[in-house]
């Protein structure tokens, strides 16, 4: 039922920062944790972040200290600040609920690409 939209992917050159956000289409009360995840070409869709409806955050190590996700119940989105963007953050990305029994369908993700 409930589908999301990914945007705000773009070309950054290494050392420049994006702000995903994730659209949902429908109520995502029942979501307990929403996801930001990413698959770069040749690699398996990895879950880079995790948010709480109550706010608890986890981080991939290799993005700790520099991506930041949140959400807004409200407005049902979910966001990805991504900081000092590294060439290998290169992938798309998408976001769907951590909780795989409630994950819908995958969308397009936004692509994100970091290179001089």
């Amino acid at each position: 039922q409930v589908q999301f939209v990914e945007s705000g992917g773009g070309l950054v050159q290494p050392g420049g920062s994006l702000r995903l956000s994730c659209a949902a289409s429908g109520s995502i009360f029942r979501i307990r944790a929403m996801g930001w995840y990413r698959q770069a070409p040749g690699k398996q869709r990895e879950l880079v972040a995790t948010i709480t409806s109550g706010g608890s955050t986890n981080y991939t190590d290799s993005v700790k200290g520099r991506f930041t996700i949140s959400r807004d119940n409200a407005k049902i989105t979910v966001y990805l600040q991504m900081n000092s963007l590294k060439p290998e953050d290169t992938a798309v990305y998408y976001c769907n609920a951590a909780t795989k029994i409630l994950q819908a369908n995958w969308g397009q993700g936004t692509q994100v690409t970091v290179s001089s």
